[in-house]
């Protein structure tokens, strides 16, 4: 089976915004969207679903806050208690006041690189990973659209001419 695809390339964001929304009309899939910066309601546009990151870093934030809490009471008051300028070492209470930074570090410490690990792996970006940018142009100054072809091509490339592509390739994707 063919794995052909078309690459719609635009030169200016909000052409690129009626195109993806006139593609989705006509009820074809859109596979990727390469813009040289990020561009305000392409996701929706698109379809695509929101994002989960939001609660995956209060879950990160969480385990942060319990790791600092217990590496804080075990070390300072079941494994090594100290009186540090009088305060009691016996009770994680009396002394919660002097742990709250680090238990804000930590929360933050957890969720930050939590954050990023979870980022890579969701972006699967890998070290070393080859580049998958089609045109080298979608860096500088222009957007490409990469939308599957399930029918007719030259159909949908004069579709995508008609929607102001300034050029429309049949690229056989591996």
């Amino acid at each position: 089976m063919s794995n052909k695809v078309i690459h719609a390339i635009y030169n200016d964001d909000d052409v690129l915004m009626d195109a993806v929304k006139q593609t989705r009309a006509a009820h074809h899939h859109i596979e990727e969207v390469y813009t040289p910066f990020p561009v305000h309601g392409l996701d929706k546009a698109m379809g695509l679903a929101p994002t989960r990151l939001a609660i995956a870093s209060f879950m990160y934030g969480v385990v942060g806050i319990s790791v600092g809490t217990f590496m804080m009471y075990f070390t300072m008051i079941h494994d090594w208690p100290q009186d540090i300028g009088g305060k009691p070492s016996f009770s994680y209470l009396q002394n919660m006041p002097a742990f709250v930074p680090i238990m804000f570090e930590m929360t933050v410490f957890f969720a930050a690189h939590l954050m990023v690990i979870t980022f890579y792996m969701r972006s699967k970006l890998w070290p070393f990973k080859q580049a998958e940018n089609p045109d080298v142009r979608t860096t500088d100054d222009h957007f490409l659209m990469e939308v599957g072809i399930h029918g007719n091509e030259e159909e949908l490339v004069s579709f995508f001419q008609s929607t102001g592509a300034v050029e429309v390739k049949v690229i056989e994707k591996h």
